[in-house]
């Protein structure tokens, strides 16, 4: 994939994870860039954990459903150590 579709990725996979996990809001960059991460964590999860292969196209439901679990695991880890932090 090109680096534009690496952020149209990530743009929509960070806004619908945080759509569906956060409360607080976020900002364009932040939503960016927890998608584009998100998609590197959920296709390592995929390929390592579920012996799988997340396919590099925009058209594959795979790297849509890697990419939006891989930000949703990382909100989960910055939720975590945020509360950790607190106490």
């Amino acid at each position: 994939m090109s680096w534009m579709a690496w952020i149209v990725l990530g743009l929509v996979s960070g806004t619908l994870a945080r759509m569906a996990m956060s409360r607080g809001e976020r900002g364009l960059i932040s939503s960016t860039l927890i998608g584009i991460t998100g998609s590197y964590i959920g296709a390592w999860i995929v390929a390592h954990w579920m012996h799988g292969t997340v396919k590099p196209s925009l058209l594959d439901v795979t790297t849509w459903v890697s990419a939006i679990g891989g930000a949703m695991v990382l909100l989960f880890a910055y939720r975590v150590l945020r509360f950790v932090s607190r106490r």
